[in-house]
């Protein structure tokens, strides 16, 4: 099943460029394109809507069932101090690498662009601490369910789990009923991810019908340098999880192509995480540290955004003719830090991030525009890689935890996984 599933999605990515294709050079008019791209795009969107259906309750359950089992509240904290370790030394590493790469290759170099003032298109304000810090904390349930807001839902499952954990046995019925919701979720999950390779086919038709593959060929330096870097990015994150998980590193490689390929084709995170719970549970993580650590990675270990970050700041300062010394990068690297780490619920959060940064170091914010013709092309591969670095780190810190078993060859249960040795 996964093995055909992976060969429709491959299937309808090419077909999908294809038909794009064919439709942008039949179309009379960027007006009719336009159209015609909607119409593609609508197969994604109804995907997407039925993830973002599944991707509360999936959470919530998974996590609570999770943590319910952990046994105290010692162990939670053990793991999230793990993993925010974890999240920050990737963090690091792909902000300066995206740095070294973007020096190396100078992808703007000679475009002489001309400062004028004008809008970026993006809400560089959109980026705020304090808002993100108030953002974390819900003010309801039903409201961070509602709006889908990963961390919110985080917050108060963990909230819900040490209480029913407290409860003991008293809390015991609840728990039979949240891990009953973790089957539901599954196997309505499995009905949802039928649709992905017509998912797949209408994001890039879409993509290829309004913009014609003649922009790849435009800004083809831009974006393959960056894929370059990427690639370079995953060599990295691939031989860190050798490092601790050993042979088993092709295993995960192995069962993780997929909900990859998924996020590559349609640009979102969030298509990817049921798929990627399910991959996880067949490769031995517990379901009790994927469940947590999967969702504090989606808002805090954005391995590939971090590097266009960096990557596209850069650029934009090379294509206005602005030289920054060294100095200069180290400290917008440290801002990047930071300003990364709030950009879960931000629309275009790595163009906003990029905006915020390039308005806070005086460059022309105005040069985000320029790359907006290829971003969904490099959101491809910086969601790809999101997707892939938090897959290696989940793996690692059950690793660490002394709780990876064996690769399963089926999806386990969440109840089975939960128990622990």
């Amino acid at each position: 099943m996964s093995r055909r599933l992976t060969t429709t999605i491959v299937a309808g990515m090419v077909s999908g460029v294809c038909a794009g294709f064919a439709a942008h050079r039949m179309a009379g008019s960027a007006e009719a394109a336009k159209e015609v791209a909607g119409y593609f795009h609508l197969l994604a969107d109804v995907f997407l809507h039925l993830i973002k259906m599944i991707i509360a309750p999936l959470v919530f359950s998974t996590l609570v069932a999770g943590i319910a089992h952990m046994g105290d509240s010692k162990t939670l904290g053990r793991i999230g101090g793990r993993a925010m370790a974890w999240f920050v030394i990737a963090s690091l590493i792909s902000l300066t690498l995206g740095l070294v790469f973007v020096n190396a290759f100078a992808p703007g170099e000679g475009l002489n662009l001309v400062r004028s003032g004008a809008s970026a298109g993006v809400d560089a304000q959109a980026l705020n601490f304090r808002d993100f810090v108030l953002h974390v904390f819900p003010t309801s349930m039903v409201g961070a369910m509602a709006d889908n807001s990963v961390l919110q839902i985080v917050v108060f499952s963990i909230f819900i789990g040490v209480g029913l954990t407290a409860l003991g046995e008293t809390g015991r019925p609840v728990v039979v009923l949240i891990e009953t919701m973790v089957e539901l979720m599954l196997k309505v999950t499995g009905y949802v991810m039928r649709m992905a390779p017509l998912a797949v086919f209408g994001a890039l038709a879409a993509a290829v019908t309004t913009e014609g593959l003649g922009v790849l060929k435009t800004f083809g330096a831009l974006v393959g340098e960056f894929y370059l870097a990427l690639i370079s990015l995953w060599i990295l994150l691939l031989s860190a999880g050798a490092v601790f998980l050993g042979k088993r590193i092709f295993a995960l490689i192995g069962l993780v192509r997929e909900p990859v390929l998924l996020a590559f084709s349609t640009a979102s995170s969030e298509a990817a995480y049921p798929r990627m719970l399910e991959q996880l549970d067949r490769f031995g993580v517990p379901r009790r540290i994927s469940s947590f650590v999967l969702p504090l990675g989606y808002s805090f270990n954005l391995d590939g955004s971090m590097m266009y970050a960096t990557f596209a700041t850069m650029f934009i300062a090379q294509a206005y003719g602005i030289g920054l010394p060294l100095a200069t990068q180290f400290t917008i690297l440290l801002v990047l830090m930071v300003t990364s780490k709030g950009i879960a619920a931000v629309p275009r959060a790595s163009l906003v991030v990029v905006a915020a940064t390039l308005a806070q170091f005086d460059l022309p914010v105005e040069g985000v525009a320029f790359i907006l013709a290829v971003d969904h092309f490099m959101d491809m591969g910086r969601t790809a890689t999101n997707v892939l670095g938090n897959a290696v780190a989940t793996s690692v810190i059950s690793k660490w935890e002394g709780a990876l078993a064996p690769p399963r060859p089926s999806a386990a249960t969440a109840v089975r996984d939960a128990i622990p040795a």
